[in-house]
């Protein structure tokens, strides 16, 4: 994989027009798909405390028909969702020799570290963000001594926004399962041992926004992704061909279903296509951590929801093949996943 430029370099030297890697074609540029008023309806909140009623009803709409979700009252505390995010901004705002002591490796995909470039292919458009991927679960992955030390309780930090993170994705997870008549344990056995990834992505200001995207359409490869956004805001999410942006709550998290779940759930829960915007003005910072299966767990449809009516819509497929033709291919959208489809 060839090396790739980091984004804040060019931002600070002063750049006027975007190198040409960066531009997007015209039907995946933002303007393609903008209308002249916002949808109607914005991606839905849901509120976790049990007080307020059951949540499952409202989960299994919006695991249907979205996709994707904010949650509030998840038991994170609020502190470590501002601390997370101020330590990322942190070591973004350092110097560049300070962030250069932790580049990905630049032959792997996906490796741990302060990178830019995501995937392995070197013929498509590349985001305008720069991330720092971090290792955080199963805990022998975990090594702290590959994050930042600045400021001095990144590590800690991160570490416990990876713990919390683990709590919440097995709440939802066991949630999904029991909105969908199965046991609460379901998908999270058919994952087997989680695998998560912490990334920090920093979106700074694009001189030329409107040819640029933070991060292109795709879905998320693995379980359950859930992220976290400052109040700048920019992500976006495909609902029935119109983009909707999330609107920053800080008190909440963003919940996308990814494709094993779509997989799991044999279409009745849908994997979320999203993408990131970036503007001219103001960098954007998220947070994002994925859960995910192991590279050998065989991911397949439950058998409990196929019938006569919902017979199997998709192959099943070993994760670790899964994540190396995405890695490969690239997202375009659902390209991955429609390659499972029984029917064509």
């Amino acid at each position: 994989m060839a090396h790739s430029p980091r984004i804040q370099p060019f931002v600070d030297s002063g750049l006027d027009l975007i190198p040409p890697q960066y531009i997007q074609l015209p039907e995946h540029r933002a303007a393609a798909f903008r209308r002249d008023a916002p949808p109607p309806i914005g991606v839905p909140v849901i509120d976790l405390d049990r007080q307020s009623g059951n949540p499952i009803p409202d989960l299994r709409r919006a695991c249907r028909d979205w996709g994707a979700f904010q949650v509030i009252n998840h038991g994170v505390p609020l502190r470590l969702l501002e601390e997370i995010k101020r330590v990322g901004l942190a070591f973004f705002q350092s110097p560049t020799e300070v962030k250069l002591r932790y580049l990905c490796d630049p032959g792997s995909a996906a490796s741990e570290g302060y990178g830019s470039k995501m995937l392995s292919k070197d013929d498509g458009v590349l985001d305008w963000r720069d991330y720092f991927d971090h290792h955080t679960l199963p805990e022998s992955r975990r090594n702290p001594s590959r994050w930042p030390d600045y400021p001095e309780n990144y590590r800690e930090v991160v570490a416990e926004y990876s713990n919390s993170m683990k709590v919440l994705a097995q709440k939802l997870l066991s949630m999904i399962s029991i909105s969908l008549g199965l046991v609460p344990s379901y998908i999270e056995d058919v994952i087997g041992e989680a695998y998560q990834n912490i990334t920090i992505s920093y979106y700074p200001p694009c001189p030329q926004p409107e040819l640029a995207l933070g991060l292109q359409v795709h879905s998320d490869i693995g379980a359950i992704s859930l992220l976290i956004q400052d109040d700048v805001g920019g992500l976006e999410v495909l609902k029935d061909g119109e983009w909707v942006l999330v609107q920053p709550l800080s008190d909440a998290i963003i919940v996308l279903l990814a494709d094993q779940t779509e997989i799991v759930t044999n279409g009745e829960y849908t994997s979320a296509q999203h993408r990131a915007l970036v503007n001219g003005k103001q960098a954007r910072l998220s947070v994002a951590t994925f859960y995910d299966p192991s590279k050998t767990r065989r991911i397949s449809p439950a058998a409990e929801l196929i019938t006569d009516h919902s017979p199997q819509k998709y192959r099943g497929v070993v994760y670790g093949d899964y994540l190396s033709s995405w890695y490969g291919k690239g997202p375009e959208g659902k390209q991955n996943l429609d390659a499972l489809l029984i029917n064509q």
